[in-house]
This record gives C-alpha cells, sequence and structure tokens, in this order.
C-alpha cells in the first residue's frame, strides 16, 4: 500500500477514535447530569419528610458531610455545623455504609466525664449511593425527668413552708404591734423581705419545671456570647454595689453558640450572683469568655471566678442538687433559694454543654458552663455582607 494512502486511514481512524471519545464522554456528562437532577428532586422531597418528623434525623453523604438535619436532630446534636455531631454516632454511620444494613438500637454519649451519657434509640439505614439516614429519640430525656419530677415534689413542699410560715407569723405580729410604729416598720421590712424572697422562689420553680421539660428551650437562634455576658452583668450590678464586690469582665473572644439567648443570661447571671453572695465586701467577681478545642471540637466556655469563702470538695459533689446550700445562713440572708445552682445545670444540658467548679476553702471558686461552639459563617459578616448586596 502507497505510503500516503496508509497515512490518511490511520488519519481518519485517528479521527474516528476521537469522534467515539468525545461522544462517550458527552454522553457520560448528560448522564451524570440526569441523575444529579434526579438526587436533587428526591433529596428535596426527603428533606420535607424529615423536617415533618418529630424524631431527630439526618442525612449524611458518602464522605460524612450533612446533607440535611432537622430541628429535632439539631436539639439531639446529630450535627455540628457540617459535620456529625459526635464520634459513636460517626463510626456507627460508617459501618451501616460500609455493610449496606440497617441498624437498630441504642447509641450512647458521654457529654462529659460523671455525666449522665445521652441516650439514643436510632435507626441508622444506607439509602443509596452510600448516603446514610439517622433517625433517634432520647430516652435517656423522659428517664430523667421523671425521676427528676418526683424528688422536685418530695423537696418543695419544705420549701414554700418556710416563707408561706414565716409571712404568717409576721402579719400576726404587725396586728399585735399595731401601737408600736417602730416595731410596725421592722416587722414590715421582714415581710417585704419574705414576700421577695418566695416571688423568686416561684419563678425559679416555674424556670426548673419549665427546663425538666421534654422542650427546654424557648427559642433557638444564634447566639453572641459577649451580649449574653454584658446582659448578665448587668443584671446583677446593684447587688454588686450593695455588697461592694467589684464585677470585671476580663478577657472576651468573639464567639457564637445556638440555643436561648434569655435562658442562657440567666444561667450566667445565677453563676455571677452566686459569686456576689458568697463573697465578703471589697472582694471581686471576674468573667471571661474562652474558645476550647477537645476531641477535635470547638467549644465556649464562660468562666466566673470570685475570691469567696470557698466550696469543700464534699459539698462540690453535691451542689448543683435541688435546694442544697453550701451555708444556708448566707444562703437565706441573700434571698437565695437553692435553685440557681440546679437552674444552670439545666440550661447548660438543654444546650449540649455541661457546668463544672473549681474550689478551695478560703481561696474562692471558678465556676466554668461549657457550650458546643456555633460552627457557621459569622453572623456579623454574613449581615454586612447583606447590607452591602442591598446597597
Amino acid at each position: 500500500m502507497h505510503p500516503a494512502v496508509a497515512g490518511l486511514i490511520g488519519a481518519c481512524l485517528a479521527l474516528v477514535v476521537v469522534a467515539f471519545v468525545l461522544v462517550v464522554r458527552r454522553g457520560l456528562a448528560r448522564r451524570r447530569m440526569l441523575e444529579a437532577q434526579g438526587n436533587a428532586v428526591a433529596s428535596a422531597e426527603l428533606r420535607t419528610s424529615m423536617d415533618l418528623l418529630q424524631s431527630g434525623a439526618m442525612l449524611v453523604g458518602p464522605h460524612d458531610e450533612i446533607l440535611h438535619v432537622n430541628e429535632p436532630g439539631i436539639v439531639l446534636n446529630l450535627a455540628r455545623g457540617s459535620r456529625v455531631g459526635f464520634a459513636t454516632l460517626l463510626d456507627k454511620i460508617r459501618e451501616v455504609r460500609a455493610s449496606g444494613t440497617l441498624y437498630r438500637g441504642t447509641i450512647r454519649r458521654e457529654m462529659h466525664p460523671g455525666a449522665e451519657p445521652l441516650e439514643l434509640a436510632a435507626r441508622v439505614a444506607p439509602i443509596g449511593n452510600e448516603v446514610v439516614l439517622v433517625i433517634a429519640d432520647d430516652e435517656s430525656s423522659q428517664r430523667r425527668v421523671e425521676a427528676v419530677r418526683r424528688d422536685f415534689v418530695a423537696n418543695i413542699s419544705h420549701e414554700l413552708k418556710t416563707p408561706i410560715g414565716a409571712l404568717s407569723v409576721l402579719a400576726e405580729a404587725v396586728e399585735a404591734a399595731s401601737d408600736d410604729p417602730d416595731a410596725v416598720q421592722r416587722f414590715a421590712g421582714r415581710l417585704q423581705h419574705e414576700s421577695s424572697r418566695l416571688a423568686e422562689l416561684v419563678n425559679q420553680i416555674i424556670d426548673l419545671s419549665r427546663l425538666q421539660s421534654e422542650d427546654p428551650m424557648l427559642s433557638r437562634e444564634i447566639v453572641d456570647v459577649h451580649e449574653v455576658v454584658t446582659e448578665a452583668v448587668s443584671r446583677s450590678r446593684e447587688r454588686a454595689e450593695n455588697r461592694g464586690v467589684s464585677l470585671i469582665v476580663a478577657r472576651t473572644a468573639h464567639t457564637y453558640v445556638i440555643g436561648d439567648r434569655w435562658q442562657l443570661a440567666d444561667a450566667v447571671s445565677n453563676l455571677v450572683q452566686n459569686a456576689i453572695n458568697y463573697s465578703d465586701e471589697k472582694a471581686r467577681v471576674t468573667l471571661s469568655i474562652l474558645q476550647v478545642t477537645s476531641d477535635n471540637d470547638r467549644y465556649v466556655e464562660i468562666k466566673v471566678s470570685d475570691n469567696g469563702i470557698g466550696i469543700s470538695q464534699e459539698e462540690q459533689e453535691r451542689i448543683f442538687e435541688r435546694f442544697y446550700r453550701v451555708d444556708y445562713g448566707r444562703s437565706r440572708d441573700a434571698g437565695g433559694t437553692g435553685l440557681g445552682l440546679s437552674i444552670v445545670r439545666h440550661i447548660a444540658l438543654a444546650h449540649g454543654g455541661s457546668i463544672r467548679v473549681w474550689s478551695r476553702p478560703g481561696q474562692g471558686s471558678t465556676f466554668t458552663l461549657r457550650l458546643p461552639a456555633y460552627l457557621g459563617p459569622d453572623p456579623q459578616e454574613s449581615a454586612l455582607a447583606e447590607e452591602e448586596w442591598k446597597s
């Protein structure tokens, strides 16, 4: 065969091969596009269905990325931003993806050493294309609520009888001393003190009852932690001035959490007011906000430190119990109810966090409220970008 003819045939074959490859590539690209469109529709339908569930539900992609999580799932900490919420759940998701079989059982998460673990009744199922669906319910919360209610009813009757009985006695004393203006004024002052204490006790009972419900948070939003600390300091300023205690905000970090702004302010206020009550005159109470990393997770820590009377190691085990007081006389004089630290603990748990204490008698105490950090985009930067876009 003439070399020119052979070259022409070779060139033609090469063009045919190139054209075939291009056609195959275009066909594959079109197929992937159609599959992606089909998956998008299915994903939208699945997301809508997940949002209608009362159980926590989360859809996890082939690379452990969060495709969707509903609101109950956020409350159960199934997700942290774009990541699976905790290691034991992630391990189970990977196991189900690899085996292709449904898992139905309990998944436990220890929030922190010594705390009651979170027990989730979970169903983890592969649904194709290495996507895994998680549906979970908190079994431990119901048992915890029932136990708390039983103990609460047992304690509350005694705590209410004390101020009510005092009001009755003081009312009789005022009536008997009607001819003595000084005595009437003294007894009226005591009446006002006891009625304020009773009102505070009733308000805290209501708060604690709400925190022990199945859905303790009244709202969920992105919360600026510095604003929470500022609100707590504002609420406590008058009490600090009356006792000659200095309130100092030492260190602040620009941090956010997901939760109920006013509940978090209540928690920090209770810690600050406790520190004021158990400090001597001219003492100082210091607040700080820190960002910490633990087990590859980011947290925000709010620390409240005082140089007051301190707490013994034995009493530190009980201070978060309802109605427990380190110094009953000092607490009663300050109008304390013995519920403040219990409320702080319940608020911390409702937000997926924890509360711990370091203290030594005569050296003061430091309470640390730890909360999961918000991992999304900075809300302030997002708001500025939106304003610039609108303008």
